[in-house]
């Protein structure tokens, strides 16, 4: 991003647990799968790209998630097997940068502009970053690309799932918009 001082890519794994449920379950791609607590008063941890077509989204009681889709599979989360494969996905981030925050176990904010001279501009290198965290993990990823984090953060919403979307001078007016 020409006259951009900074640049922040807003990594996000596309519907973490779910995804890396469905990887290691082969038998569960595609379905309308929810990640979370089987009980009656739990809640819906993540919801498979297949069960969000429902209506399903995180943190909905999980009544209300099975009374919009009945068949959905409900898996309880294993959290021990997120945080090893969120290891492996923020090794990845810190060959890029130090500068890593993480915010959660599927997302962070990486400052790769003392990155880029030698890595390529911001889109080269979270299209690298993209590719790697696909070939270590078979996981998509989402990546947004800003100036700053706010805006790197919302680029990294507009093109899910496994999307890249870059916000600088030249369109965030009309993204805003």
């Amino acid at each position: 991003m020409a006259g951009s001082l900074r640049t922040i890519l807003h990594v996000d794994m596309d519907a973490f647990y779910a995804s890396v449920e469905e990887r290691d379950r082969p038998e569960l791609k595609g379905k309308p799968l929810i990640v979370g607590g089987t009980g009656g008063r739990g809640v819906v941890a993540a919801a498979s790209y297949a069960v969000r077509c429902f209506g399903v989204h995180s943190a909905m009681p999980m009544a209300e998630a099975l009374r919009r889709c009945p068949d959905a599979i409900c898996v309880p989360p294993r959290m021990a097997r997120y945080q090893e494969v969120s290891a492996q996905v923020f090794e990845i981030f810190h060959d890029f940068t130090p500068l890593v925050e993480g915010l959660s176990l599927d997302e962070a904010f990486l400052d790769v502009t003392a990155s880029l001279r030698l890595l390529g501009d911001g889109i080269a290198i979270a299209t690298e970053v993209r590719r790697r965290i696909r070939e270590a993990t078979g996981l998509t990823a989402s990546v947004g690309l800003g100036p700053n984090k706010l805006l790197a953060k919302i680029a990294s919403d507009l093109n899910k799932p496994d999307g890249l979307c870059r916000i600088g001078s030249d369109n965030v007016h009309a993204i805003l918009d």
